[in-house]
């Protein structure tokens, strides 16, 4: 599946091809939290660095020494992407950046509870799992178990 992607003013747009298009994973890290600007929380989702092209320039913060390159749009600051040494081959866009409609998750998941701040309230229900770090389970796999793959 192809996602476009773009900033609030337009600098920057940018596409990449996805087979885990599903929004499924709320993160609550405090790098998540206060460069996102979500509601307490980020949502990434998994495309192939090799299909990413972009229109316009974007910045990189690094949050913490050899973390994830965190790229950004430089005039409106929008958060658009992570891309991971560790992982390079994958690259991980804000859910909140992507204009392409997403398919809609069944369940959800809430990782890095441990840094959640206090006033963001976690969704109760059968399809909501939480996690006090990150889930051992994934991006691809949990498409893979669930038969999402595109």
């Amino acid at each position: 599946m192809r996602l476009k992607g773009s900033c609030h003013c337009g600098a920057v747009r940018f596409s990449v091809e996805s087979e885990t298009p599903y929004p499924y994973q709320a993160c609550y890290c405090s790098i998540c939290r206060k460069t996102a600007g979500g509601g307490g929380y980020a949502i990434n989702i998994m495309g192939k660095t090799e299909t990413l092209k972009v229109k316009g320039r974007t910045r990189i913060y690094h949050a913490t020494r050899g973390g994830p390159d965190r790229h950004f749009c430089p005039k409106c600051g929008s958060a658009l992407w992570l891309w991971d040494r560790h992982w390079a081959q994958w690259l991980y866009p804000f859910a909140s950046a992507i204009d392409t409609k997403l398919p809609a998750p069944k369940e959800r998941q809430h990782i890095m509870l441990g840094s959640k701040a206090r006033w963001v309230a976690i969704p109760k229900g059968r399809n909501e799992r939480r996690f006090r770090e990150f889930s051992k389970e994934s991006i691809i796999d949990w498409h893979r178990r669930r038969g999402l793959l595109r």
